[in-house]
């Protein structure tokens, strides 16, 4: 049996990767890792407060490990990838061996989770990797998932999506606008996932405020 962190957003790919692990009988997931912004309130890119994630890993009955950094891509001052190497090497001395990513295709991602996990020996799980945005996001709404829209891009869309259900009819909007990947890969949106097949209960939450932010909508949603 394979023990394994599952690198952890709050959001649908994340989601569903964790799903496609757990359908296996040779992967045990211990824990979820997820890292935050600086100020050690909310999920990066996500924008996902820390108690609403605490309360999504309860429902999932899976416990969350949080850690905040700045941005990975940052020029200076770049601790993403130290803490996110303390963290796994801490889960390691539990007896954890592999590490589940959401990643579908960048591949500048993939390089970067087989070069980090390599240097600690852990081994990479990517479900996702190479599959279809199509078939992808039809499974994720075939198999019962519920999730709504918490951040987008502003140079792609506006405001008025945030909030919306990933449902079929989501897709079909997307699909007609013809410039915006079905599964959000090149940053376009982000979710927040809140009931489903691996959870043992909805997670309540409040809709906020639409918030522009370095030219991306956020959401807030909180605990309810």
């Amino acid at each position: 049996m394979i023990k394994a962190f599952c690198c952890w957003s709050g959001g649908k790919d994340s989601t569903l990767s964790l799903y496609r692990a757990q359908q296996g009988q040779q992967i045990e997931v211990t824990h979820l890792l997820n890292m935050l912004a600086e100020d050690g309130k909310y999920s990066r890119s996500h924008g996902i407060c820390v108690e609403l994630l605490k309360t999504q890993a309860s429902a999932i009955d899976i416990p969350i490990v949080q850690r905040k950094a700045t941005a990975r891509g940052a020029i200076s001052g770049n601790t993403y990838e130290q803490e996110f190497k303390k963290v796994v090497l801490e889960l390691k001395d539990t007896g954890v061996d592999a590490g589940i990513f959401g990643d579908i295709d960048l591949q500048v991602h993939r390089d970067w989770v087989e070069r980090v996990c390599l240097e600690m020996d852990i081994t990479p799980i990517l479900p996702l990797w190479k599959g279809n945005r199509e078939e992808l996001i039809t499974e994720f709404i075939d198999v019962g998932f519920k999730t709504i829209v918490v951040t987008t891009n502003a140079n792609y869309l506006g405001k008025e999506w945030l909030g919306r259900q990933i449902d079929k009819e989501f897709v079909a909007e997307l699909k007609a606008l013809g410039n915006i990947d079905l599964c959000g890969e090149d940053g376009e949106f982000h979710t927040f996932v809140y009931d489903g097949p691996i959870f043992k209960h909805p997670v309540k939450f409040t809709v906020g405020e639409k918030v522009l932010k370095d030219n991306r909508w956020f959401l807030e949603i909180k605990k309810d």
